[in-house]
């Protein structure tokens, strides 16, 4: 099988690929996340999704197949990255108290050495409970925040900050198993399962 590199040193998504013996070489891309106001979510983590990809590229020359993700967290067209600090993790878990937001994750999918270069996002709709100020003041001392799109994660504690979700759990974790899957077999001859 060909070497593959997660363009990523997210714990969530090394353990994911591990669970599906897929043990990726984990490089980190060095590239400044930017958005501006105006982008559109998916076009903006398929941007940084590639811009990650194509960095770890330009450093290989075999026959790796190189993954990255970026994901990213909008509410009316509003795009959440990851907080800056404690006080905009706040803002961000008021702006989406009680209301339904999106989370995409765009994949850029390259093999080494080629031009073969994929790109690609998954979609998922969440919904917040309501959250009173002890409910974020709680959250918040978890530092559960930290470097997440949109100020929480939903396989931790911030679990219990979701309502519902409308799409792929494991998108809003930040690898959307099934899209991946079916890119992986589509392009690579690889599966999951």
């Amino acid at each position: 099988m060909n070497n593959i590199v997660l363009a990523s040193t997210s714990p969530r998504r090394i353990e994911l690929l591990e669970k599906f013996n897929l043990n990726p070489i984990v490089m980190k891309p060095n590239i400044v996340e930017k958005t501006s106001i105006g982008d559109r979510v998916e076009e903006a983590s398929m941007a940084l999704a590639f811009e990650k990809a194509r960095y770890i590229y330009n450093k290989l020359s075999g026959n790796e197949i190189i993954m990255a993700f970026d994901t990213l967290v909008a509410y009316n067209g509003q795009l959440l990255g990851k907080p800056q600090n404690e006080v905009d993790a706040i803002n961000m878990l008021e702006l989406l108290s009680g209301k339904k937001h999106i989370v995409v994750t765009g994949l850029s999918i390259m093999k080494a050495g080629t031009n073969i270069k994929i790109i690609d996002f998954e979609k998922t709709y969440v919904k917040f409970r309501k959250l009173d100020n002890r409910i974020i003041e709680n959250y918040i001392k978890t530092g559960e925040y930290k470097d997440k799109a949109g100020a929480y994660g939903i396989q931790g504690i911030g679990g219990a900050l979701i309502e519902g979700i409308n799409g792929c759990y494991f998108n809003v974790v930040g690898l959307p198993l099934y899209r991946l899957d079916i890119l992986l077999d589509k392009h690579f001859d690889i599966r999951l399962i």
